[in-house]
């Protein structure tokens, strides 16, 4: 798959807890352009346009972005900061899927502009139904700000 036709981005570093949202998102048909990545670094590098990932812009197509807290080199709450306080990427819609039911994090997450907060769910039924909604809902139901956007100067009336 060509890194420019990237919907979906997975921030996720459990690779079996990555499995089974991948495998969710795909009974759903919505896996095929996916891009899995499992740390910080290389997802900011992604979503930017640094390192090996210089010569593409991710924001052009970019639909989702799911996003776990508790990441390697660089946290998920960092990263959300990041996207939503960059004019090429805070339109993307960001979900948070975590373990974590820590206030602190839930209330970082929404005043950084996170889009929706998933606590994942445990129990393997469940976890699946809980990815191929949101995945459903963020892909198929919303309908994301188009080409077209306003420049900030632009005052609305």
């Amino acid at each position: 798959m060509e890194t420019n036709e990237v919907e979906i981005l997975l921030i996720e570093d459990n690779p079996h807890e990555a499995q089974l949202t991948i495998r969710a998102l795909r009974k759903q048909n919505l896996a095929n352009h996916l891009l899995h990545i499992d740390d910080g670094m290389e997802a900011l590098d992604f979503l930017f346009s640094k390192g090996k990932y210089e010569d593409i812009d991710p924001s052009s197509n970019l639909k989702l972005i799911l996003l776990d807290l508790k990441l390697p080199k660089i946290g998920g709450i960092e990263i959300l900061r990041q996207i939503k306080t960059d004019i090429r990427t805070r339109l993307i819609p960001v979900v948070i899927l975590t373990s974590s039911r820590e206030e602190q994090d839930l209330f970082n997450c929404y005043k950084y502009g996170a889009n929706s907060y998933i606590v994942k769910p445990v129990e393997f039924e469940q976890f699946s139904k809980t990815i191929g909604e949101t995945g459903l809902y963020w892909i198929k139901l919303n309908i994301p700000l188009a080409a077209g956007i306003p420049k900030e100067s632009d005052s609305v009336s």
